[in-house]
């Protein structure tokens, strides 16, 4: 595998920089750009986290983005780290290709948990041209392709307690796949409006289903890992509370509790860059909090 170099981009930041892989080449997804955000001062003489993210073009820069809108990773990020109210770390920003983003952020197994005939009846759900799942071979490159590259050029730590992942709607659901994959490559997790019905949302739909099923077998047990979820109730987000109790559900079976989890709900709050900019901080404070030991 051949990656470009890190290129500092020319924008305008809060505070920070970004790094840039131009064109990640890797053996399972289609090529695409890589940013990693360094905080003010990043200096090889600390050591920091690592927080990978979906979406990547969406977080930085709004004037760049489709809809003006953005998460402002930068200016939490910069913000909690000043206040110490995180540890310190680093953000690698993963985007997405608006085409195939359906195929790569879908949690793939969990399909497997669907019958054979709601499996052909849902295919047109997914709004894709080509039916392709491909969720396994995105965390494949995060986990073998990505994560040697970022350990390797920055000063992070790599083991599971320092490394976390984040994303929103489909971005959600691919961040608790990840935790389910790859329990010992990743200590947590955000998961904002996480987009339970798989697709789009119509009657009769298989998908909430076969996403739960497959999270009673395979999300983790607690102990080792810290999970965030969170959704609100206005635009797409709408379709989101009916599924909170089993959420809570499948998170107390699993032994989990308020101390390494939260499912929060936030009215009035809709599905946009705007809303989960308001309250990135919570998810970045329970994930990358201050530790006191």
């Amino acid at each position: 595998m051949e990656t470009k170099e890190f290129v500092e981009l020319n924008v305008k930041l809060s505070a920070g920089k970004i790094l840039r892989l131009e064109a990640f080449l890797s053996n399972f997804i289609k090529s695409r750009p890589v940013d990693v955000w360094l905080p003010e001062n990043y200096s090889p003489n600390k050591i920091y986290n690592v927080l990978y993210m979906h979406d990547g073009q969406m977080l930085f820069d709004g004037p760049s983005t489709w809809n003006k809108q953005e998460w402002k990773v930068d200016e939490w990020a910069t913000k909690l780290m000043q206040e110490e109210k995180t540890e310190n770390f680093i953000v690698v920003a993963i985007h997405n290709i608006a085409e195939i983003r359906w195929e790569d952020l879908f949690p793939q197994k969990t399909f497997e948990f669907i019958s054979e005939e709601e499996r052909v009846q849902v295919k047109s759900l997914s709004g894709s041209k080509e039916f392709k799942l491909n969720g396994d071979n995105y965390l494949r490159f995060i986990v073998k392709e990505l994560k040697p590259i970022i350990d390797s050029s920055f000063s992070v730590h790599k083991g599971r307690d320092n490394t976390f992942i984040m994303g929103s709607s489909m971005g959600g659901l691919m961040t608790m796949y990840a935790i389910s994959e790859y329990p010992e490559i990743f200590g947590g997790g955000a998961c904002l409006s996480t987009h339970w019905v798989g697709a789009l949302p119509v009657d009769k739909n298989p998908f909430p289903e076969g996403i739960f099923s497959y999270m009673e077998q395979n999300f983790p047990l607690a102990g080792k890992h810290k999970i965030y979820f969170d959704y609100g109730n206005e635009t797409l987000d709408a379709h989101y509370p009916q599924y909170a109790p089993e959420v809570d559900r499948i998170l107390k079976l699993k032994g989990y509790t308020d101390v390494d989890s939260r499912n929060l709900f936030f009215e009035g709050t809709n599905h946009s860059e705007n809303s989960w900019n308001q309250r990135l901080d919570i998810p970045l404070t329970f994930l990358l909090g201050k530790r006191t030991d």
